[in-house]
């Protein structure tokens, strides 16, 4: 995997876990990513990062037939 510096500025207090699960579901719910891999990008399984999605807003469910179908392509 590719790993990615970013500078975050100080008053924003979000910990390095939380940082990577915003990034990866925002990865998901743009079709980026799959769930596998957006759980592979955080260090978590795909059942934990599936379970907390709702956390960050993300709806576990594909916006569409293709979405799905890049879903289980790269499962």
């Amino acid at each position: 995997m590719n790993k990615v510096i970013l500078n975050i500025p100080e008053n924003i207090n979000l910990k390095t876990f939380d940082f990577s699960v915003y990034v990866a579901s925002k990865m998901y719910e743009d079709g980026l990513v799959s769930a596998g891999q957006a759980s592979e990008m955080v260090g978590i399984s795909k059942r934990a990062f599936i379970e907390i999605l709702g956390k960050y807003g993300v709806s576990l469910f594909s916006q569409s037939v293709e979405d799905l179908d890049k879903d289980i392509a790269n499962a």
